[in-house]
């Protein structure tokens, strides 16, 4: 059964997870969309509350498809996994905090300007609950490889026992991922200015990145530490 410390490493890493610019770029953009289009506040929940949900369900959906991947390698290849991965996301947390000192300079983590164009096209034209689900799930599927290094590294720890709990966690993971769009959303839908929000999230961008990065370091010594055996949740 898992205990408390993988309940803190999964609260602490999906808390970091969260703070995602173009998940919630996204979700400002289409928000100014609706208000702009004289959309009720009602409109505007239903289309967030599409957005959002999509997101998570894919999110979920492809954590569960790679925890049954993990699970499927040879226990012999388990320990240089859970090492190849760790090593991987202290990488990405060393590119996060390089983009906060020297931005758009040398390889980053970002989402492909042709993906980035796409998804603000669509982000723009999307009128119907299901084409705003569709954008949700494309928005996800293509930001996993670029900031789903935290998601990585708790699904390689869940998938060592799992076990209901290890399920559980992984809703939770999933929902503290997607909790920020939620405060978001109802903040707007109670009457918060668009333009606040949006002011907010691009002076906090470089300090997400920052912590983003050194989240990222943490997260992959850890599970390198897991992995030889130094930290042993029982």
């Amino acid at each position: 059964m898992l205990v408390l410390p993988q309940l803190g490493i999964v609260l602490g890493a999906a808390a970091i997870d969260s703070i995602n610019p173009c998940a919630i770029g996204v979700l400002i953009l289409m928000v100014s969309v609706v208000l702009g289009q004289g959309g009720s506040p009602s409109r505007l929940l239903k289309v967030g509350a599409a957005y959002i949900f999509a997101i998570f369900a894919t999110y979920l959906i492809a954590g569960l498809g790679l925890i049954y991947f993990f699970s499927n390698i040879p226990i012999v290849l388990a320990e240089y996994l859970s090492i190849g991965v760790g090593m991987l996301v202290i990488t990405a947390g060393i590119l996060e905090v390089k983009d906060f000192f020297w931005y758009g300079k040398g390889m980053s983590l970002q989402i492909p300007k042709k993906y980035a164009d796409k998804i603000h096209s669509w982000s723009t034209t999307n009128k119907s609950i299901w084409g705003v689900m569709m954008l949700g799930a494309f928005v996800a599927a293509v930001e996993l490889p670029c900031t789903g290094a935290p998601y990585l590294a708790i699904l390689t720890i869940l998938r060592i026992d799992f076990t209901i709990w290890a399920f559980m966690l992984l809703l939770l993971y999933n929902f503290v991922f997607v909790l920020p769009l939620i405060v978001i959303l109802v903040m707007v839908a109670s009457g918060t200015k668009i333009s606040s929000v949006s002011k907010w999230k691009e002076e906090s961008k470089g300090n997400m990145r920052l912590a983003m990065g050194l989240m990222f370091v943490s997260l992959g010594w850890i599970l390198i530490l897991i992995a030889n055996g130094t930290i042993n949740f029982g």
